[in-house]
């Protein structure tokens, strides 16, 4: 299994994705909103590029929700704290989300990978665990933030790997940095990116602070949400 690491959607075209498995992350928030949500009881999470497309999606009677550098988009149901998307109300929901990265993430390693798997640290065992079942060459496809690599999703590419490696071969230096990077946090993942993160302190001037600490959690759902057609489910 070869394991390689694309640090934002601004790389994707030099990753050939076909016939692998393409492991999407942006811990902060979009992807942990899904693992999240879906955990909680979310029916599905219908991912798209534009705010338009996801008023559209309101017209037919879903829950929208996202947001456009960091902000809820003033016309959503809710905006990108998984805490929102975990409320009861929204159990057994369809919800259409767009975000900054997160779903320009999903939606440009769509177009050739052959599975699109959402990962989050909050789940990142889990996925593991799905990877070394399946045997099949992997990308992890980081969010970043507007185009720039972000240090929170490279920390989540550094914990799957340190969970595959045994089974599998790093291919690109993108990946051994990731690994590096996780391991010299020595179990402190939350106060690494809690302090340092760009992101997180962006987050953090919009009074977010309580997904920090939620988001860096590592396993505490176990569920595998997979894109099957246009619907992130379990």
């Amino acid at each position: 299994m070869k394991i390689e690491t694309c640090l934002t959607p601004e790389l994707i075209s030099l990753h050939k994705l076909e016939g692998k498995i393409a492991v999407v992350t942006d811990v902060l928030r979009a992807t942990s909103c899904m693992v999240a949500g879906l955990h909680a009881g979310i029916k599905s999470v219908i991912p798209v590029m534009t705010v338009q497309e996801a008023l559209v999606y309101a017209e037919k009677g879903f829950v929208t929700a996202g947001e456009r550098g960091g902000v809820k988009v003033e016309e959503f149901t809710i905006g990108n704290s998984p805490f929102e998307h975990m409320r009861e109300e929204y159990h057994g929901k369809d919800i259409c989300m767009t975000t900054t990265n997160g779903t320009v993430a999903i939606t440009e390693a769509r177009k050739s990978a052959d599975q699109v798997v959402i990962g989050a640290m909050l789940n990142v065992s889990t996925v593991a665990d799905y990877i070394l079942k399946q045997g099949k060459d992997i990308a992890i496809i980081c969010a970043g933030w507007k185009g720039n690599p972000s240090l929170e999703d490279t920390l989540f590419a550094g914990a799957l790997i340190d969970r595959i490696i045994d089974k599998g071969e790093i291919i690109d230096d993108a990946s051994f940095m990731a690994l590096t990077q996780y391991r010299a946090a020595n179990g402190n993942v939350d106060k690494v990116i809690q302090e340092n993160a760009s992101h997180a302190k962006r987050l953090s001037g919009l009074k977010a602070k309580s997904d920090l600490a939620y988001c860096a959690t590592e396993d505490s759902c176990n569920v595998l949400p997979i894109l099957k057609g246009d619907a992130i489910s379990i």
